[in-house]
């Protein structure tokens, strides 16, 4: 695989060794502890480089804020430009950039295309929208005024990303932010050096051949969590995106609404998916079958709870379990894998005591063991897990990163709701149905009280389209597309008199 590892960074164009630091088009060596990137497939070791430093912030986030003083005076469709031609890099490297994301994050190879691929489809939307960033024109009180909106660039954009989508979500934030004005710092998860890596030098590639893109435009950080703690705490950075844990999420918008700025949060998701006597079973066991292994569990979307009236509960319960049996699990990289490792040892143990507390509070589990042969070693390789519960106890109410799907039963359809609703996660939800009353009841303000409420398909792999993210507990931020690139510009409200009287508003009168 290190074969395999150089010959595409070389063909991205990453010179010699890699670099923790990219202040915009210049690598620099990292001055802090020795980062081992090894591959969640087997164990071996990806790359090894000194990570960036506390005095490295500094130095980028002027960097990027110098590129933004520029870069807010380019035409946004020039800036449109930029974005369609970096969506063209990432189409030629396609391949080669999910080959990295597969031995980093260890998808599958056809998950790993898709995320690419989903970047692409961003810089396209982006590419559009850099001609349609336009406000209000709003009728004015006052005889001979005009009132209208206006959105202006923001600034230096923090990104904080997490190793499950280790591209992809850089991408929504930083093709939205690039049209919108924007410079983006990048602190991506440790676990992914080398995606965060190569995506920076596609950029670089793009803004070396495009005069009007200034030097700093994007920007790179590898290294700890004090790396994020410091530019949330930095005041020249307005927004904040973070896509992670809950417990990092609070951190987040605690520091940086404690000096004012914004934070977008895309944090934790307890997914649920109920299932009506109405649905189509055969569509509901290949719905929940790809939403709660894909990614083995690894999705802030992953179905986690299957809420099932009890007339269906037992016929789904055995198909489930069937489909479970037959899973191909091993080696991303192979044809045919459908679930790949854990990312480390960690997530492993995580899964394995959620499992024992969820027998000890009265579960019946089945599967969930780890395996150890035909598959390769050094790797954290895992049967996903069905567990049946009778009610949603405190262990159904937290989410575990990795495969286990809760089963519980239900009677009522409000009762369905009240257990769909009762988690603290609102991220994305699911119900099964061919009765339209209960599917327009589902996405009605009684029914799912998630950021996403799907009609028979899972709640895992959302469009670009729509806008990405959560309430309660999971941030409420919205990435991606919709009218989400407002949360990476300013709007500024004008009053213009065209008249050659000056009338005040609300009527009020204030004459010498």
């Amino acid at each position: 695989m290190t074969h395999s590892i150089q010959d595409v960074l070389q063909r991205i164009g990453i010179p010699g060794q890699p670099s923790a630091v990219g202040i915009g088009t210049t690598w620099q060596a990292g001055a802090g502890e020795v980062l081992t990137g090894k591959s969640p497939i087997d164990g071996e070791t990806l790359v090894t480089l000194q990570e960036a430093t506390l005095g490295d912030v500094g130095l980028v986030v002027d960097t990027a804020k110098n590129a933004f003083l520029k870069w807010r005076q380019v035409p946004a469709p020039q800036r449109g430009e930029f974005v369609r031609l970096i969506g063209e890099a990432l189409r030629e490297h396609k391949a080669d950039l999910a080959a990295i994301v597969s031995w980093e994050a260890g998808k599958i190879t056809q998950e790993a295309l898709g995320e690419v691929q989903e970047m692409i489809d961003i810089c396209d939307f982006a590419v559009g929208l850099s001609r349609q960033l336009y406000g209000y024109t709003i009728a004015s009180e006052r005889p001979g005024h005009r009132l209208m909106e206006q959105w202006h660039p923001l600034g230096p954009i923090g990104v904080i990303s997490a190793f499950n989508f280790p591209v992809a979500v850089w991408a929504w934030n930083s093709m939205l932010a690039f049209v919108c004005g924007d410079s983006v710092i990048w602190k991506p998860s440790e676990k992914t050096p080398l995606c965060a890596i190569a995506c920076q030098q596609i950029v670089n590639n793009v803004a070396q051949d495009f005069p009007e893109v200034p030097d700093g435009i994007s920007n790179l950080l590898i290294g700890r969590a004090e790396i994020g703690k410091a530019l949330t705490e930095h005041q020249e950075i307005p927004l904040i995106s973070a896509t992670g844990s809950i417990p990092m999420g609070r951190a987040v918008a605690k520091t940086v609404a404690g000096r004012l700025g914004r934070s977008l949060l895309e944090l934790g998701g307890n997914n649920a998916m109920i299932v009506t006597e109405s649905a189509d079973l055969e569509m509901t066991v290949r719905s929940a079958l790809f939403s709660a292994v894909g990614t083995c569990g690894q999705r802030c979307t992953t179905l986690r709870r299957l809420i099932v009236h009890e007339t269906l509960a037992d016929q789904l319960l055995d198909s489930l379990k069937n489909a479970y049996q037959r899973l191909p699990i091993g080696n991303p990289l192979s044809a045919g894998t459908l679930v790949g490792p854990l990312v480390d040892q960690a997530a492993l143990d995580a899964m394995q005591d959620a499992l024992r507390t969820a027998e000890s509070q009265g579960g019946t589990v089945h599967y969930g063991n780890p395996i150890l042969e035909d598959v390769p070693a050094g790797g954290c390789y895992v049967h996903p897990a069905i567990v049946e519960m009778h009610s949603q106890t405190e262990i159904v109410q937290q989410e575990t990163f990795a495969p286990i799907l809760y089963v519980m039963r239900y009677r009522t359809l409000e009762e369905a709701f009240e257990m769909h609703n009762q988690v603290p996660q609102g991220l994305s939800s699911a119900i099964m149905t061919n009765d339209i009353r209960e599917a327009e009841l589902f996405i009605s303000p009684v029914g799912s009280d998630c950021g996403i409420a799907n009609v028979n398909v899972g709640p895992s792999g959302a469009e670009i389209g729509g806008a990405f993210g959560g309430e309660k507990e999971t941030g409420g931020g919205r990435e991606s597309g919709s009218d989400s690139w407002k949360a990476y510009m300013r709007r500024t409200t004008n009053t213009i008199n065209y008249s050659t009287e000056l009338p005040l508003a609300q009527g009020i009168e204030f004459n010498l």
